[in-house]
Order: C-alpha cells, then sequence, then structure tokens
C-alpha cells in the first residue's frame, strides 16, 4: 500500500548542513576502510565535514584516490590507499602510510564489507570466506591496530562500526552477511569494555535500507517505492544520514557514549503485526536478490 499523501514524512537536512560544528574533528585524522564509495563514502565526507583529515582505504586503489580526491574539496586532507583488511601486515602498512601522510588516526570507521544474495545451502566456502573474513577479521584487525596505537600514544580515540538491522532477525539469502554483521555488533561490545580504561569508545551502526550506486537495496519489483511503502518512517535513508549518525557517534557531542549497537532503520525492525503479508520461502519469491526461481 502506498504511504498516504497525509502521513508526515520526516527528511533529513540537505548534505551542507551537518549536525555538528564545522571544527568538531579539527587536528585529528580518520580511517575509513571501504570508503571509496557507498556508505564508506557517506561516513567520510560526514568526517571531513567535520574537520577531519581522512584516509580512505580500500581494494581499489583508483576507487580510493577518487573518493580522496572528492573528499579533499571539503578543505581537508584527504588520501586514498589500497589494502586488504583480512592481512594483518597490510593493515599495519596502511596506518603507517596514514599516518606518515595526515598524522596519527585518532578515529576509526569500520566499513568494508562484501555482500551478495545467495540461499544458505548454496553458500559455496569461499563465498562465505569472502563475505565473513572481510567484515569479521577485517573489523579486528583494524581495531585492535587502532586500540594498540592509541594505547601506544596514551591516548583515547572513538570507532564506529558498520553493522545491520537484521542481525536479529537474519534476512533471505543473506545467512553470512547476517553472521559477519552480529560478530561485529559482538566486538563493538566486548572492545567497548576492554578500551574503555584507554579513552577508546566503540559503537555500532545497525543499519537499515540505505540504497545507493552499489547497494541492492531497492532493486526488486517496484523499486525504491514499493521499499519505502514497507517502512513505518514512509522513506528509505539517506546516505548522508547514515555517514552523519556514524560521525556523530565519534564527537565530544556524545562522550559518554560506548559500547551501543544504534539501529538506523526508520523503524523497518518494528515492522511486526498480524497485518503483515503471507510468508513466501525465499525460492517462491519473484526473481530478485529476495527470490530465487
Amino acid at each position: 500500500m502506498p504511504v498516504p499523501s497525509h502521513h508526515i514524512i520526516a527528511t533529513p537536512p540537505p548534505f551542507n548542513e551537518p549536525p555538528y560544528p564545522a571544527d568538531v574533528f579539527a587536528g585529528q585524522t580518520v580511517l575509513v576502510t571501504g570508503g571509496g564509495s557507498g556508505m564508506g563514502l557517506a561516513m567520510a565526507m560526514a568526517f571531513a565535514q567535520g574537520g577531519a583529515h581522512v584516509a580512505v582505504m580500500g581494494r581499489d586503489l583508483e576507487k580510493a584516490q577518487v573518493a580522496a580526491a572528492r573528499i579533499a574539496e571539503l578543505g581537508v586532507k584527504a588520501h586514498g590507499m589500497s589494502c586488504d583488511v583480512r592481512l594483518p601486515e597490510a593493515v599495519a602498512a596502511a596506518f603507517d602510510e596514514a599516518e606518515r601522510i595526515l598524522g596519527p588516526v585518532s578515529l576509526l570507521a569500520n566499513n568494508a564489507g562484501a555482500n551478495f544474495p545467495v540461499l544458505a545451502e548454496d553458500i559455496s566456502v569461499n563465498a562465505w570466506n569472502a563475505v565473513t573474513r572481510i567484515a569479521i577479521d577485517g573489523t579486528f584487525l583494524c581495531s585492535s591496530e587502532f586500540a594498540r596505537r592509541r594505547i601506544a600514544l596514551g591516548e583515547g580515540g572513538a570507532i564506529i562500526n558498520n553493522s545491520a538491522q537484521y542481525i536479529w532477525t537474519g534476512f533471505p539469502g543473506d545467512a553470512h552477511s547476517a553472521a559477519a554483521k552480529t560478530a561485529q555488533a559482538t566486538m563493538t561490545k566486548k572492545m567497548a569494555r576492554d578500551w574503555a580504561a584507554y579513552g577508546i569508545r566503540v559503537n555500532a551502526i545497525a543499519a537499515g535500507f540505505f540504497p545507493h550506486e552499489s547497494s541492492t537495496a531497492g532493486r526488486r519489483e517496484g523499486g525504491t517505492e514499493s521499499l519505502q511503502n514497507m517502512i513505518p518512517a514512509g522513506r528509505t535513508g539517506s546516505i548522508w544520514e547514515f555517514g552523519w549518525l556514524s560521525a556523530m557517534t565519534c564527537t565530544p557531542l556524545l562522550g559518554a557514549l560506548t559500547g551501543q549497537v544504534i539501529v538506523q532503520d526508520g523503524g523497518e525492525s518494528l515492522r511486526r503485526s498480524l497485518m503483515m503479508p503471507d510468508f513466501v520461502p525465499p525460492r517462491e519469491r519473484a526473481e530478485g536478490p529476495w527470490g530465487w526461481r
């Protein structure tokens, strides 16, 4: 059913009006994994809007460098570099490179990930590893490298992880991703406890649907409009909203926030009632990311 015209739909401010001061991250450097596009780029841009220098890390060097050039247009220093977050030596080298060019990394955004819809019984070992190792191993390796450096300096810092709102329910075709994102959420809480004494805060965002150029969100019969009709807020999320919340958790404005998994999904996780459509098993659904023929 279309969203009724009399429903009030709250919309975010324009991109050039971030919800924090332009100098809130002045003098700091953030490293964003998977920052070359999509949600990672939104994170990187949001930190830059607060005055942080930005290290964009991704497996595709050219994409990371293009993103860095775009971020630099906001008036901060930015550097693109290539790294496979599954390799501890590569992660350490990437931190060295970022700090040599931009200064000590005091903020970390773990966004690197991979996902593609496939039924659980069809997931190959390689496919399972491709998704879980990037999200689980990558988040752990980057976070622990970050923490060791901050502890050695005797200074605090902040980490934000990109999780997903389906970690509590699963999602058709996402057994690999749901497992990986759940692990990220668990690590968030554990790391927050381990590093609180060192002034290092760790939080995560359980993100809902934020359509962007490389996502599958909304690519179904009826498109994004059909998807929005299913969300209590009446719309999918703006990619900039996700970036802003990610950066906001790392500001002094939320200095007491740590160990939290924040759900940002327009209320989609609340959409559970007797009036919902009948459940249709994935193999019996229409062709697309939510179904198979």
